[in-house]
Formats: C-alpha cells, structure tokens, sequence
C-alpha cells in the first residue's frame, strides 16, 4: 500500500519517498518494478533488515536489499549515521536528474539505532544542487487531464525487449550522476566521498571488498595491520546498482594481487553472493587478481576487528578459501575461517562502556540521555549502540557506549571496557560480566548486598576476575533507593548519576547539572513531586555508591559443584548456552536437525531467569475472586482452583482459601 501510494504520487508529478525493512520491502517489490520501468524518481530509505528464513529475525543483513536487485532501481549504499546525513540526498538528487529511483539504504539496528554526534547539511546547499530543470520535464510529464497520456500499456514479445534495453543509456550514464553530486558534497562537508572509496596502503597487495556499517570495522583493521608493517587495503561500494566496472577498477589500487569480498547476506544454492559475483564480473579479464568471497554478520551477528583480519590473513595463502564465512565457527562444511580474539584496533583517546540491564528498567534510555548529554554540552564525540533481547520488556538490554575527542569509527560491539555496569544483581552468577573489564577498570554492580554478602553471593568466576584484573569494584542499591523514592523500578536516574561520578568523561558537578535540567525538562508535565523525585534519585546516586576492596583470596576462589540434572539434550547444548548469551560460541554442528527452525515443545519449563527482586504473595483479604491476576501471569504461576472440603482438608498446612 505505502508503495502503491509512493507510485500514485509520482505519476502526478510529487516527489515521493517512503521508509521499510525486511519483511515490508518485499512486499513492494512488484510496486518497485512499475516505479523503475516508468522512470521515475521515487526513492525509498531502507534499514536494511534480514528475511524471515527458517525463523523470523527483526535484525539487521542486507537479504531484503538484495532481493531488489532486479527491480531497476539503483542501490546507494552508506555506512555509518554522518553517511546517512551526508549521501541520502544525492538519492534523491540523482533520482531526479537520472530519471532513475533509488533504493539508500543502511544496516538496520547497527546504522538505524546507532546514537551519534554528526554534522548536519544545511538545506539551502542541496537546493543549490538540484537540477530543477529536469524537475520541470518530470512535473510537466505527469498526469494531467490537460495533456492526457496513454500509460502502463501492455506489450506484445514483438517490441518489449527493445523498450527493456532502450533504457540502457540512462543506467550507463547514472554512475557519473551519482559521481558528480558525491563530490558536490564533499566540497559542502570536507568528507570525501566516491561511488567507490579505497582506504589504505596505495601500495596494498590484499584488499577487502564491502559495503554498509562493516566499513569503520574494516578501516580500523586496515589501520592496524598497516601500522604492523601490512600492506593491504579497504573498498567501500557506496553505488552497488548499476556497478560501475570502470570505477571499480579504478579504485583498486594497481599493486592488488588478492581480493576478498564480503556480503552480509546468504543466497542458498548461489555460486557467490551478490557483491562477489559483481566483483568477479568486473575483474573477469584480470587473471593476475584472485578473487575470493565471504558472508559475515547475518542477523546483525557481531563482525569485530579479529573477524577482518582473519579476512586478511585468508589472502595470504596461496589458495584462499572461497565461500568462507566469518563470525561463526562452521565445523560441518568447514568453511569458516580461524580468529585470532587477542587481535585488537582501538582507537586512541576512546573509552569505551558496556551496561547490562533489564529491559523497562530505564537503562537503554539512561544512555540514551548520557549521550546527548555528552554530545550537546561538550565538544567530545559519543556514540551508543543497544543490543536488545527479542523479549523486549524484562529481556536482556546491553548497551555500548563509547566517548572520544575524534568522531568514532568503531561500528562493533564493546567487548572489553574501561567500564562495565551490571544493573541486574540477578545477572551476577549467569553471565561472564566482570571478564569484560579492562584491567585496571571500573565495575558497578547494583546489588542489595553488603560487603560480607557479596563473599556469599558472588560467584567464583566474578571473584576472580575483580581481583586477578585489579577492577575498582563499586556496588550501589539502586533498586532499594527507587522504591524509597517512589520510583517504582526505574532504576536508571540513580545509576546514570552513578556512571558520572565514577567516569569522570566530564566533570562531575557539570553532569549532575544538565542531569537535572533534563529531569526538570522531562518530567515537568507529571508534576512537581515527580520532579523533586528525580533529582532526589540523582544526588542519591553519587552519595550512595561503595568501594569493595577485593580480598586476595578472591583471586584463586573456586568454583561451586554444578549439581547434576536430569534434563533433555536440547537443555544441555542449546538452551543453556543460549540463555548464559553464549549462542555465538555454539559451532554449526549444534543446529544439526534443525535447519528448518523447528523447535522442542516444553523448553520454557528449564529456562529459570529469577529476573524478579520482588515476589508477589497472594493476600485473601483483598482477593475480590475476578481471576484477571490468573488471566494475565504469563507464567501461570497464580491459577485459581475450586476445592471442595475433602480437597481443602487433604491440602498441606500452608494451603489458604476463600469461601
């Protein structure tokens, strides 16, 4: 419908957008297919999202983008929120004066929900661009019962391959478009930008082929391995559709031996995915260049520094593995390459943070409110990326946050930090949180525990890491302090203070002032009491915090017994490791007998999270017997019964009942 609307509205001479994913863009496709034959300039942004396959996955790849491929429209490809910024408008510049749509597009959840600090083009420099004179032509070929045209007629096979391939010359010419605008806003922006940008040695042997959020990742890699005495290099596709054979070629540099390309999707039964076979088509009379293609971070999969340079390392043999796949570790049809997890390409002067939280406990949208914070008040550069649970509320949020004096490259996961927030104590003995700080690091756990609990409740494994790592390990209670302050569980305006007070990105009295200011802002609406609530909660959050100095028999403390258990298979290799977030460490062979997304029933009866810090106790005085508290528990842990006397006589000493 959304496209059939776009359509209509570019028939009567509107410049029409629209925005999808996945699922939404597939159902255009047909719309799509009209828009490209009639040669108009819609364009559609798309945060490029993966297909529902054996499962349904609302995260990110580019397999729905791919499947446009044969529609006609040209596909413009960036990488990261400034290229967003920066190149969507040459879409719709090149669309107009092109006579061509265009599909932009960027990862989906990396790219889209990505928080960053950019530069904003001003309107009046795109107006000076646009070509108004081809607007005119388009406005004055639309429909009007003033000069009625015949349209969408149907062809017979006598005439309709001539008028297919008649639209040739324009798709030839739209790569110079396309070309001509990039470079009319890098003199607008400073940022150079090509249909094709190479980064690296101008001397590289071995050169990486990629396009979307990946490009910061592999310009890092590329970065560090050159500064290790390397000689390779990076092509970021910014035009994928039509391929300009020509600028590629161009682009390469002339001492290349050895390509790889990466595709972030997986087109089952192919002889390569989509930018391998382009690439392959473009060098195909280059016999000195061997070609290689791989796929990476399907579903939004993670793809790190470490993953690209395997890559790397990949064209060093002498025959590359072709096909290969990255991320993942492929121990059926060993296709996936070996990474070395040591291999590291941070940037200087970032620091980097990683906060466990709760979902609909306020700590993604805490985060949320320390970047801006960073952001509109200081000339530092911060960036916030949040991996979220498909259960959403009361699902596992992690948020990455990283600060720097430089804009930031870096567009993967925060793996190990300067600081690390766990906001859940009942995390604590479920997930490797404490191994993810850096040493010499700041741990805050929020936990109800004194100093002599902690020895009883911690687990071993936390134990060791605080203390072999020298973390500087603070606990708060912000729970409890939420619930004094009549702040139900949201948690997050007290742990926000507390990040501040420990990370000192800026000074700390600075950061409880717009903290404030933007407490006051929200929160004025609901009133007074909530406002002085709020603020109450941030001045709780610095006075509140406590220093645990790690014993050193922490360092060598051992492991609880796992007692044993008598539960199914699928519990053992699948179900715990996923529920310990350690599917990424699960190898291919894993899902044999699963490859069609089938599951075993009864799964949810040993996924135990104990997520709650309250536990509802069922009161008879108040009980006015409407059974909504059982009609709505997703657990079924209230269900009413109806009991006669024998029954309620038969039942244990703590049994209660209502007439």
């Amino acid at each position: 419908g959304a496209a059939a609307a776009v359509h209509g509205a570019l028939q009567t001479g509107a410049l029409a957008t629209s925005f999808t994913s996945s699922q939404g863009l597939m159902l255009m496709i047909p719309v799509m297919h009209r828009i490209a034959g009639e040669r108009l300039p819609g364009v559609l942004h798309v945060a490029a999202r993966t297909v529902g396959t054996h499962a349904l996955s609302i995260f990110g790849d580019h397999s729905d983008v791919m499947n446009c491929r044969q529609t006609g429209f040209a596909l413009l490809s960036t990488g990261s929120v400034q290229e967003v910024m920066d190149l969507a408008g040459v879409a719709h510049l090149s669309a107009i004066r092109g006579r061509v749509p265009f599909l932009h597009f960027f990862d989906g959840f990396r790219t889209s929900h990505e928080i960053d600090k950019i530069e904003q083009m001003d309107y009046e420099d795109l107006r000076a661009m646009l070509d108004f004179d081809t607007l005119d032509t388009f406005r004055a070929h639309a429909l009007n019962p003033e000069h009625p045209m015949l349209r969408a007629t149907v062809q017979n096979p006598d005439i309709y391959f001539q008028v297919r391939e008649a639209s040739n010359a324009d798709y030839i010419a739209l790569p110079d478009i396309v070309e001509d605008y990039m470079q009319k806003v890098s003199a607008v922006t400073g940022r150079e930008y090509h249909v094709f940008n190479y980064y690296g040695a101008p001397d590289a042997e071995r050169v990486a082929v990629a396009m979307g959020s990946v490009s910061g990742c592999v310009e890092q890699t590329v970065d560090a391995l050159n500064a290790a005495g390397e000689k390779v290099g990076f092509v970021q596709v910014h035009l994928f559709r039509p391929f300009d054979v020509a600028r590629f070629v161009a682009a390469l540099p002339p001492t290349v031996r050895k390509i790889a390309v990466l595709d972030r999707c997986k087109e089952m039964g192919s002889a390569g995915e989509p930018l391998f076979q382009d690439v392959c088509t473009a060098l195909r009379e280059r016999a000195d260049i061997t070609v290689v293609g791989g796929r990476y971070g399907l579903s939004s999969k993670d793809t790190s520094p470490s993953q690209i340079a395997a890559v790397f390392a990949n064209l060093k043999k002498e025959k590359p593995l072709n096909s290969f796949t990255i991320g993942i570790h492929d121990d059926v049809t060993h296709l996936s390459l070996p990474e070395d997890p040591s291999f590291a390409a941070e940037e200087a002067g970032v620091v980097s943070c990683k906060f466990w939280g709760l979902g609909s406990d306020g700590t993604v949208g805490a985060n949320k409110n320390t970047v801006e914070i960073i952001n509109s008040h200081t000339p530092k550069f911060a960036q916030a990326y949040f991996e979220y649970d498909a259960k959403k509320s009361f699902g596992i949020t992690k948020s990455h946050l990283r600060f720097g004096d430089r804009p930031i490259r870096s567009s993967c996961n925060v793996r190990q930090a300067e600081f690390v927030a766990c906001h859940s104590h009942t995390y604590i003995d479920k997930y490797d949180i404490a191994e993810e700080v850096k040493p010499g690091g700041i741990f805050l756990l929020n936990c109800p525990w004194n100093p002599e609990e902690l020895e009883a409740h911690l687990p071993a494994h936390c134990k060791r890491a605080i203390a072999q790592k020298s973390l500087r390990f603070y606990t708060i209670d912000a729970t409890r302090i939420a619930g004094e302050l009549g702040l139900g569980s949201h948690i997050n305006t007290v742990l926000q203070a507390a990040f501040f007070h420990l990370v000192p990105v800026i000074p700390t009295e600075e950061a409880v002032g717009y903290m404030k200011a933007a407490a006051a802002k929200t929160y004025f609406a609901k009133g007074e009491d909530v406002v002085k609530r709020n603020l109450a909660a941030i001045d709780a959050g610095g006075r509140h915090l406590t220093r645990i100095d790690a014993p050193d028999a922490w360092k060598n403390a051992a492991d609880e017994p796992v007692p044993a258990r008598n539960v199914p298979k699928v519990v053992t290799e699948l179900l715990d490791p996923i529920n310990a977030q350690k599917g990424d460490d699960l190898p291919v062979s894993a899902f044999k007998g699963y490859e069609d997304g089938v599951m075993d029933m009864g799964l949810t009866a040993y996924e135990k999270r104990g997520i709650a810090v309250r536990v509802p106790v069922w009161d008879p005085e108040k009980c006015l017997q409407c059974n909504k508290c059982a009609f709505v528990c997703p657990h079924a842990v209230i269900r009413p019964y109806l009991l006669d006397a024998p029954e309620a006589e038969a039942g244990p000493a703590s049994l209660r009942s209502v007439p």
